[in-house]
């Protein structure tokens, strides 16, 4: 959305800015977004290529994107330097990644409490999450640079974590929150592969390393989505179920 913005007030494109801006997660650090063929089809009248390639231009010159391609009418796909800086940035919005007014309430059934209700996993990687934050603390392990993410769960987490903002802005504007509760089980499911799979926490005599406190960094990206996410549905998260 930035360059988007740079590029209307330079006077290099005349469009309205919008609102957001819809992201897809492909790979570890590569992203997707048709926001070109959308503002094309709001004005009815630009090429969306041609939009498409100004916004890339202004991208490519961001810090953190190494590369911007322009694929068939316009869509634009982004390769980032670091895709572990999305947790970074997660945490420094705090309040407001994944959050939007105008959202219907309505969430999963308390019970049962297994993985066999959706709505359960989705609580559970919340509390996962809170519960990894107090044993850091515990430890010693601070938050620490999310460069260290590079397993592939991790990565896999990430994109969904990118895209979820995307959904929160498509529940809003459909009036309609089950678009929004299905990203935040497959948040939920990623989140639990990477809790069993990439441990934030020493097992033993194991010292805390690293790649612990870039674990604690997403973990803490994990539990303020989950919770913004889940506040925008009308369901105060619970950090023990």
């Amino acid at each position: 959305m930035a360059a988007v913005r740079d590029a209307v007030d330079s006077g290099e494109l005349a469009v309205a800015v919008p609102a957001e801006v819809p992201l897809s997660g492909f790979g570890p650090g590569s992203y997707g977004t048709p926001v070109a063929l959308r503002l094309a089809a709001r004005g009815g009248r630009d090429d969306p290529r041609e939009l498409a390639e100004v916004i890339a231009r202004r991208l490519v010159k961001r810090p953190g994107v190494r590369d911007v391609t322009v694929a068939g009418p316009g869509y634009l796909t982004l390769v980032v330097d670091s895709p572990g800086a999305l947790a970074a940035g997660i945490i420094a919005e705090r309040d407001t990644y994944a959050k939007a007014d105008g959202v219907p309430h309505g969430a999963w059934p308390d019970r049962p409490r297994t993985f066999d209700n959706p709505g359960f996993s989705v609580r559970y990687a919340y509390a996962r999450a809170a519960a990894v934050q107090r044993r850091a603390e515990d430890l010693g392990i601070p938050l620490g640079d999310p460069g260290f993410l590079k397993e592939a769960d991790e990565t896999a987490l990430l994109a969904l974590l990118a895209e979820l903002p995307s959904r929160v802005a498509q529940a809003a504007r459909e009036g309609d929150a089950t678009p929004l509760r299905r990203h935040l089980e497959r948040v939920a499911d990623a989140y639990h592969r990477v809790y069993e799979r990439c441990p934030a926490l020493p097992g033993g005599d194991h010292k805390p390393g690293a790649t612990h406190a870039a674990r604690r960094t997403l973990a803490e990206a994990v539990r303020v989505a989950v919770a913004n996410a889940l506040n925008t549905i009308g369901e105060s998260p619970r950090e023990r179920i």
